[in-house]
């Protein structure tokens, strides 16, 4: 890599650590508190595996739904569902992705793709946060979830 490209990089990821220490205000309720901590969270590990996060909470103009993250693994562009808890005591997280949810990411999945001029091949990852109190967060990242339906 070249030195300019290994310099960018070590910014980006001192930006980064900055950003996650930096204090956030909190407003509404807790569920959604607890989401937004959840992407951010997801956002920050996905990052530190390599991927390059292009869009956050992306929302289709045609389509009910939203994709919490778009990014790149590679050459692959990846639609990334987040899903947060604060306990394990109930299913786990990533269950609550079912078919319903499944065919809300694919439309605006579809309508994102529609946007961009390249077919790059593309799959859809689901990532589960967990944030118990007084544990560091527990996560869990599911590649190539589910297919396009």
């Amino acid at each position: 890599m070249a030195r300019s490209g290994r310099l960018v990089r070590l910014l980006i990821r001192g930006l980064d650590s900055a950003a996650s220490i930096l204090p956030q205000k909190v407003s509404g309720p807790e569920h959604i508190h607890t989401g937004r901590k959840g992407e951010e969270e997801a956002y920050f590990h996905l990052r530190r595996r390599g991927y390059v996060i292009i869009a956050r909470n992306y929302r289709g103009t045609n389509s009910r739904g939203e994709l919490d993250l778009v990014g790149w693994d590679g050459e692959t562009l990846c639609f990334v569902e987040v899903k947060t808890r604060t306990t394990h005591d109930v299913k786990p997280a990533e269950a609550a992705v079912d078919e319903e949810k499944q065919r809300d990411l694919c439309r605006v999945a579809r309508e994102f793709l529609r946007k961009i001029n390249d077919h790059p091949p593309f799959r859809f990852d689901v990532i589960s946060v967990y944030l118990e109190p007084a544990q560091p967060p527990q996560i869990e990242l599911f590649k190539n979830a589910f297919p396009m339906t």
